[in-house]
């Protein structure tokens, strides 16, 4: 596709359509009835051959091309409705009269007087047939003034009506910004908090009832009310892609405004920050948002209030590295990219007789909490923590030193490509904030890095500025869609979001979020029959699109839909073979949390079809029981790894997961086959060529470069220099490798080697095929 999902086309200059993205709607050749060919009758019945020649006569005049173009034919279209127009023409046993007549005087005096200027007499129906399969060519004005995202401000008349005041409290992690704009909720006669968590929102909930405001909780798959009678509370802590822009409230509190950007959620903070009708809007975040904020908030005619806080508690970036396992302290926290990492330390760690918690993404809310509990309470002998970034937010922790196992992290980029990249400023301040908590038992925090060459780099990332955020997220409405629709009723759901974005308008201030998960859903569901708005709603359905277990229930939850048989406690059970036994190994714990995903899921479509998924009582009760199990099995989690290595002596990968992607990007792939097949040396991936850039092309940036580039390959210099030299062949490489990894099992190489043990470990999970 020529037009980016997040091009931003600034100014009234409509765009040209991608018409790539442009399905021709199939039309069946005609059939008439015996004796009904009524052009045959006034005239005489058509010689095809000679119609073939005098249509590719028509297609090849200049003339009939720049008409073609004057209409919205472009050359891709031209040539497509004419291959159709020409098939039409000589598919069908009869043609309309007219037409008929058209092509008989074109032909009949074929050889002696046929002008070429008769052939021109076709393009009205040429045309005709053209606007027949490519129906947006008929409405494209309509089209774009649907699409056209110029005024987002305009979409939210009741938040206009008010003159609302913004403040914006500016300040990093632990600085108490969320804290004050929490005060003024709670002090409100009514009032909503918007989180990105659902582990944030009840939070909010929970503090709220507790100081006896009456509270409820809404998330996408739960709504807990505060009133025993089901009343709505004058206040209300939610997801922010669930908040309410109809409802009036006295104070909105949304946190972490700087997910504005986010290339995927970014709309739900634009529409948040816009729609909601309160008389006081409370924006939390970092100060890289305070200038768009006062941008947006300016073309509503809103002036913005800055409060600024600092860090309640010191961070200190230590000067020297823990370099080893056997330096952990009680109250460390080793952050992780990767779940092979969290796996490998994990084990480490306990092998060292130390018991840690592990937190990371696609565990259960409970779980999470339950091991942050364990690690936080000061009688329980667990006192190291192995976690992904998920500990960023929504979970509080007495953490007193972060180490950065890694400072690269697989990210997805604006396109929907997957990356891996140095950790950006913005991810290191919201890491390493977490350490010495504000009211925790440690009243000063440290962060450093596990290897000694990521330290220098990490100190650069610190220091410098966080990015200012450019843009926020817009995304099509179901409306939007359904308009659409309706101009292109053959469409697939999928191609009418296609050509929305491709048509789509947005001022310099806006970006298109990225829609493949959607265009995902769309495309797997689109032979199911289903109603528009029930399929932008399944296609809007929260699931991490990488599990296939999820899936395929997604594909059979809409199969039963739409034969409107309802969705059961039942059938869920048999389906997921409920109830579910703890896990033996770490494949059953990666099963489990799918389950905890699907029930999530009916959760989710049980308040969006009551009807259709009438048993959400029920399925939470045995989703809790399921959260339980998974405690169970993260408690014992290197008693699953251990059980596992088998799987993981055979050849396989310990862990298959492409949540944290870092051995599974294009990049990575290629990187691996040139490395084991490629007889010239591997260049540098183009990303890192431009990370060198990015850091100003700083000597120490362009060293790391080189040496993440090596890491990566994760064969280190010496592997390389023999390959190159000729004095090791590929075939020995991997002899040798099948032997080190006989003996690493064997026990050949004990904890004594501890920092080798380590990165062994580590480099391993990344090469194993």
């Amino acid at each position: 596709s020529s037009s980016s999902s997040s091009s931003a086309a600034a100014g009234g200059g409509s765009r040209a359509p991608d018409t790539s993205l442009f399905v021709p709607v199939p039309l069946k050749a005609a059939e008439a009835a015996p004796g009904q060919d009524v052009g045959a009758e006034l005239t005489r019945p058509l010689d095809k051959g000679e119609v073939l020649k005098n249509l590719n006569k028509f297609y090849k005049r200049k003339e009939i091309q720049r008409l073609g173009a004057e209409n919205g034919l472009d050359a891709r279209l031209f040539h497509q409705a004419f291959i159709s127009f020409r098939k039409y023409i000589m598919e069908s046993s009869s043609v309309s009269a007219d037409l008929h007549i058209i092509l008989n005087d074109i032909c009949c005096d074929a050889g002696k007087i046929c002008l070429s200027g008769h052939v021109d007499d076709l393009f009205p129906f040429f045309l005709r047939h053209a606007k027949q399969i490519f129906p947006m060519l008929d409405c494209m004005d309509d089209l774009r003034k649907i699409s056209d995202l110029r005024l987002p401000p305009n979409w939210y008349p009741e938040a206009r009506a008010i003159q609302r005041k913004i403040i914006f409290h500016s300040g990093p992690t632990n600085s108490g910004k969320t804290y004050h704009a929490i005060q003024r909720f709670l002090s409100a006669k009514s009032g909503i908090y918007c989180g990105p968590l659902k582990l944030l929102a009840h939070e909010i909930f929970q503090k709220s009832n507790d100081a006896n405001v009456p509270c409820d909780l809404v998330t996408g798959e739960e709504r807990v009310y505060a009133n025993e009678d089901a009343r709505q509370a004058a206040h209300i802590a939610c997801t922010i892609e669930m908040c309410s822009t109809n409802t009036p409230y006295e104070v909105a509190v949304i946190d972490e405004i700087q997910m504005i950007r986010d290339p995927a959620r970014g709309w739900a903070w634009t529409r948040a920050l816009l729609g909601l009708c309160a008389e006081e809007i409370h924006v939390c975040g970092e100060a890289a948002a305070i200038e768009l904020v006062t941008e947006l908030m300016y073309t509503t005619g809103e002036e913005v209030e800055v409060r600024n806080y600092e860090r309640l508690t010191p961070l200190t970036v230590l000067d020297y590295a823990l370099e080893s396992l056997d330096n952990l302290q009680p109250g460390d926290c080793i952050v992780c990219f990767s779940k092979n990492d969290i796996y490998s330390v994990s084990r480490q760690v306990e092998a060292r007789g130390l018991e840690c918690a592990v937190i990371y993404g696609s565990l259960p809310p409970g779980t999470k909490l339950e091991q942050a509990k364990k690690f936080n309470d000061p009688a329980d002998p667990c006192k190291i923590l192995v976690a992904t970034d998920a500990i960023g937010m929504g979970l509080n922790l007495c953490i007193k030193r972060i180490i950065f196992n890694s400072i690269m992290k697989p990210n997805i980029n604006e396109k929907g490509e997957k990356e891996i990249d140095l950790i950006t400023t913005s991810q290191a301040l919201q890491i390493s904030g977490r350490a010495g908590r504000f009211g925790s038992s440690f009243k000063q925090g440290e962060v450093t890095t596990m290897h000694r060459d990521d330290l220098p780099q990490l100190k650069e990332i610190l220091s410098e500025t966080v990015r200012p955020v450019k843009a926020a997220g817009l995304h099509p409405t179901a409306e939007q869609i359904e308009m659409f629709a309706y101009h292109l009723p053959d469409a697939t759901l999928s191609n009418l979001i296609d050509i929305f974005v491709s048509l789509s308008q947005v001022d310099g201030l806006y970006f298109v979020c990225n829609i493949d998960d959607f265009k995902f859903l769309a495309d797997m569901i689109q032979h199911i029959p289903l109603n528009l708005r029930s399929r932008y709603v399944f296609c809007t359905a929260p699931l991490n699109r990488k599990e296939p277990f999820v899936c395929t229930t997604l594909l059979k939850f809409a199969r039963q839909f739409s034969r409107n048989e309802p969705l059961t406690f039942d059938w869920l059970c048999r389906h997921t073979k409920w109830p579910l036994a703890p896990p033996k190994n770490i494949k059953e714990l990666m099963h489990l949390e799918a389950v905890h995903d699907v029930f999530d899921l009916y959760l989710w479509l049980s308040y969006r079809f009551m009807d259709m998924f009438p048993d959400a009582t029920l399925v939470r009760d045995i989703q809790k029981k399921l959260d339980d199990i998974i405690q169970i099995g993260v408690c014992n989690i290197t008693k699953l790894i251990r059980a596992s290595q088998p799987t993981a002596a055979s050849g396989a990968t310990l862990t298959v997961s492409e949540e944290f992607p870092l051995s599974r990007t294009k990049r990575d792939t290629r990187l691996m086959s040139e490395l084991q097949g490629a007889k010239s040396p591997v260049q540098p991936p183009k990303a890192m060529e431009a990370l060198g850039e990015r850091r100003g092309k700083s000597l120490k940036a362009q060293r790391s470069v080189r040496r993440e580039d090596l890491k990566i390959r994760g064969r280190g210099t010496l592997a390389d220099r023999l390959l190159r030299e000729g004095l090791l062949t590929q075939e020995m490489l991997r002899q040798l490798e099948s032997e080190w990894q006989g003996q690493h099992r064997n026990g050949r190489y004990g904890p004594s080697s501890k920092r080798d043990d380590q990165i062994s470990s580590k480099e391993m999970g990344k090469k194993k095929k």
